[in-house]
Formats: structure tokens, sequence, C-alpha cells
């Protein structure tokens, strides 16, 4: 399956996972990594620290995208109203998991923001869906959310690498793909990321953006795991090599 060509610099095509305990802990990491990396998702866990929103406002001014990874979940009217506030932020991305009016409202309320639907977590298995009550496979659990997402006006999904080839093959091709889970060496067995894929794989597949969080962020040097990960995407583009 080729690389799905779309108007996105290759630079900005990884989004760092900015899973720390606190906002002063999110600056620290963002001001290692510098012009390393041009894009981050901040989810529940500094969501939850409290000074989000100045985070946010931090790293647009820095010039920097963002990704509100907060998978809105609520009555439609609840998660529209939340999605709302987020126009007009210099947010890019923003995610959210639920049913078809859940993603309608959303996708009503986007304003200049990209709605992305959750379809399976990368945490989860075969063994997890069969716990939670689904009958169908993966893949097709996958396929089924990203038409349904695409109806409701949503922008894209976030899926594993694993299910992009069959979203680029039975799929419309406006659909943006968000795979996180990427590993760019094997899995260790405590890592909580099941269905994984690594750099390459993840943009021959069909991505559009991978989300690296880990491997970035436990390295003993993140700033130039994260330049080595730039590299890999720069070959895989046909574009210069960051320094």
């Amino acid at each position: 399956m080729p690389v799905v060509p779309r108007n996105i610099p290759a630079r900005e095509r990884l989004i760092f996972a900015m899973d720390v305990a606190d906002p002063a802990e999110a600056r620290r990491v963002a001001e290692t990594l510098g012009d390393a990396v041009h894009f981050y998702k901040i989810g529940l866990e500094l969501f939850m620290a409290g000074g989000y929103f100045e985070l946010l406002d931090w790293m647009v001014a820095r010039d920097k995208k963002v990704f509100v990874d907060l998978k809105f979940f609520d009555v439609p009217a609840t998660v529209g109203a939340a999605v709302r506030q987020l126009r007009n932020r210099g947010v890019t991305l923003a995610t959210v998991h639920g049913n078809q009016g859940i993603m309608e409202a959303a996708a009503a309320a986007k304003g200049d923001v990209k709605i992305l639907a959750v379809t399976v977590l990368t945490s989860l298995d075969r063994g997890d869906l069969d716990d939670l009550g689904f009958a169908c496979d993966v893949e097709q659990l996958v396929l089924s959310r990203a038409r349904r997402a695409l109806e409701a006006g949503c922008d894209g999904v976030v899926s594993s690498g694993l299910e992009a080839p069959k979203l680029r093959e039975f799929i419309d091709h406006r659909l943006l793909v968000v795979t996180p889970g990427i590993r760019p060496v094997e899995n260790r067995p405590v890592d909580d990321q099941k269905r994984t894929v690594d750099v390459a794989q993840a943009f021959e597949n069909g991505a559009d953006y991978i989300v690296v969080g880990r491997p970035i962020r436990d390295a003993a040097d993140p700033r130039a795991a994260a330049l080595a990960i730039q590299s890999t995407i720069a070959g895989v583009f046909g574009e210069e090599e960051p320094r």
C-alpha cells in the first residue's frame, strides 16, 4: 500500500505524546526537544493536573501544533459544547469516542478544529474486545467505526497502523489516519500497547501522522530519539533529513 500523499510537511507528521505529570514538566520537555518536535498531543493526565489551557496557549505561542486528546464521550449536546470551547485557540486535532450522535455533535461544533474519532484503542487486542462484548474482529470494527465517523462529518480516525491499509483500501481517502502505538524498537513486555507498528511501516500502511510517546520520553537523549524518528520520516517521504 503506497503512502497517501497529502500536503503535510514531513516534520509535522510526528506527534509527541506529552504524557507527563504536570505543565511545568511539559514545558521542560518541550524546551528540551526544541525544533525536533513540532506537534504535541496533550491528554488526560495533563488535563487533570490543572493549567491545561495555559499549557496549550504556551505551545501555540511557540508555533507548535496541538492535538487535544481528551476522547470526549458524553451526551451529544455536552460533547458539542465541549468541542466548541476549543475553537479559535490554535488547536489542530481533537478526539471523540462514542456513537453516531456524539460524533455528529462534535463535527457540527468543530469550527477550525479537525475531529478524530477513536476506532479501537491500540492497547486492546482480541481478548480485550471479547471482554467488552464485541463479537466482530478488530479489523471489521475499525472499518465500521471509520465509515460511521466519515458519515458523521469527522475529519479522520485514530487507528493502529495494522488496520491502516484496510482503511485506505475501503474508506474514502479524505480520511485522516492518526496512528499511535508506534514502537521504533521491539515492544517491551511491560508496555501496555499491544497492536503496534514501527515508524516506516505506519506510513507505508497509509498513516498521515504517528503518535510517539515512551520511545522519545524515556530515551537517554529524548531530542536525539525524536530526531532519529524525524530522519526516518524524511526518508519515507523523500525530504531532506532534519539536523
